[in-house]
């Protein structure tokens, strides 16, 4: 599905269709320099580990985004939000399990807060004014969506939404991103982790998501590491 829309996407490109600046954001190159969260989510006192789950398109680029980011312990493709009781890609790919492809994010809060990584969801993995479309993938299976793990959670991230459409960050445009109890998160297939690192020369990856890694080590570079934390290899 990836392949073809992604085919779609090209030739719209060749006969000359305009793309507008909002779905061109989440490419990498148009990531938006954002400010930090006032408020961060004070953790467990002595917490080593933390999870919440992140959708915003593909997962291949979501995945890889965090994998660079220092203090996240895991970063794990996925499916979040659905009502069936199981889940995978040729299901959610239909859009109809009410599925979106997510990254369950595991991080140490001693080294990384909660607001800093909506500041990198926001700004860099993809572009949250939109809704259930990222570059070439539509469908509510690829909308923004962040699924909270605790109540915490949900309000800074709200406090943070607040802060970004006050300062009217993106333009004319709204944050639509959806905040949602996580309930249950179902890890992707194999093939689907690590993607990003695993085929560096796929078209897919150099266009939509290498841009994504680009901007996270030029905009926030605090945060960037070299050495992404993979699945296959536990490393």
């Amino acid at each position: 599905m990836k392949a073809i829309l992604f085919v779609i996407a090209v030739f719209a490109v060749a006969i000359g269709i305009a793309v507008t600046a909002a779905s061109n954001r989440n490419l990498g190159e148009h990531a938006v320099a954002l400010p930090a969260a006032q408020v961060a989510a004070s953790e467990s006192a002595g917490a080593t580990h933390a999870r919440v789950v992140f959708a915003g398109g593909c997962f291949w680029g979501v995945q890889a985004v965090f994998q660079h980011t220092d203090g996240v312990l895991a970063a794990v493709s996925g499916y979040a939000g659905g009502k069936a009781g199981d889940a995978h890609y040729g299901m959610v790919s239909t859009g109809r399990t009410g599925h979106a492809e997510a990254v369950e994010v595991t991080y140490d809060p001693r080294r990384i807060t909660f607001g800093k990584l909506l500041q990198i969801y926001f700004s860099v993995a993809h572009d949250p004014t939109q809704l259930n479309r990222q570059g070439p993938d539509a469908g509510t299976q690829y909308r923004s969506a962040i699924f909270h793990v605790t109540p915490t959670q949900r309000q800074v991230a709200q406090q943070y939404i607040a802060q970004l459409e006050e300062a009217r960050v993106f333009g004319d445009d709204r944050i639509v991103t959806q905040l949602v109890p996580l309930t249950e998160f179902f890890i992707a297939e194999a093939q689907h982790q690590d993607y990003a690192t695993r085929h560096p020369g796929d078209a897919y990856i150099a266009t939509f998501d290498r841009p994504k890694l680009e901007a996270l080590q030029r905009l926030l570079p605090e945060v960037w590491r070299d050495k992404p934390v993979l699945v296959m290899t536990g490393n």
